[in-house]
């Protein structure tokens, strides 16, 4: 929840010129309903790609305060974040209402990120593998193959979201491990082998170059670090 119209404007902007022709990452803004229209009118034209931060999974109807995907079609969006950890945290999201989005994306124009993670409760409890793969198999229930094509998973540590706090990349790597298993074990090698799964949690210029070293780790699901220009160009730019 950050940026007025203008504000918006001015990042899309920054972020156009400095990242629009980019060729080796995709690159994905998310801002709030209430700027898509606009940002997408500043990067059209470029290699930036849109995505809101959620969706109903209901086409229309008497949802006072939702969105749904035809909304974020007509808009211009290319993806949608789904099952957010802060969805989860703060507004009641469950693994079964994840699925429900996800069903409703899987077959529109749109490609969800499905989000994963677990709080700091349950990883000191040692139960991080076990939540992780209910949330997969809750989130990803009833879908085939060719639809688990078309999604983007991203493991994002709810204990690390915001608090300077980040997974080391081998802890990164470890989850993002797991994650590729249980897919495989589920949807097969092929499969499983051919989903990105992205890190969130504090990415950080200072950290995006080790966690991208990590065999498992596909992309970044950027927080606060993208508020500013600068910084998220920074990420982008790690490799050079």
């Amino acid at each position: 929840m950050h940026k007025t119209t203008e504000e918006a404007r001015a990042l899309a902007r920054a972020i156009k010129a400095g990242a629009g022709n980019a060729t080796h990452c995709q690159v994905v803004l998310a801002p709030p309903y209430t700027v898509l229209a606009a940002v997408a009118a500043e990067i059209r034209g470029s290699a930036l790609m849109l995505a809101a931060q959620n969706v109903h999974w209901q086409s229309n109807g008497a949802f006072t305060g939702e969105v749904s995907v035809p909304m974020l079609e007509d808009v211009g969006c290319h993806m949608v974040i789904l099952g957010h950890s802060e969805r989860r945290q703060l507004f009641c999201e469950t693994d079964e209402t994840v699925n429900m989005r996800v069903r409703a994306v899987v077959t529109s124009s749109l490609q969800p990120i499905v989000c994963v993670g677990e709080t700091l409760a349950e990883r000191e409890a040692g139960r991080v593998q076990e939540v992780i793969c209910q949330q997969l198999a809750g989130g990803l229930a009833g879908l085939t193959p060719p639809y688990l094509l078309r999604i983007i998973l991203a493991y994002e540590p709810v204990w690390a979201i915001g608090t300077g706090r980040t997974a080391s990349p081998e802890v990164a790597q470890e989850v993002h491990a797991a994650i590729r298993h249980w897919l495989t074990q589920d949807f097969g090698k092929e499969a499983a082998g051919s989903v990105r799964i992205l890190y969130g949690g504090s990415v950080k210029p200072e950290n995006i170059r080790d966690l991208m070293r990590q065999p498992d780790i596909d992309g970044a699901l950027v927080g606060g670090a993208c508020l500013e220009a600068e910084s998220f160009l920074r990420i982008i730019r790690y490799q050079s």
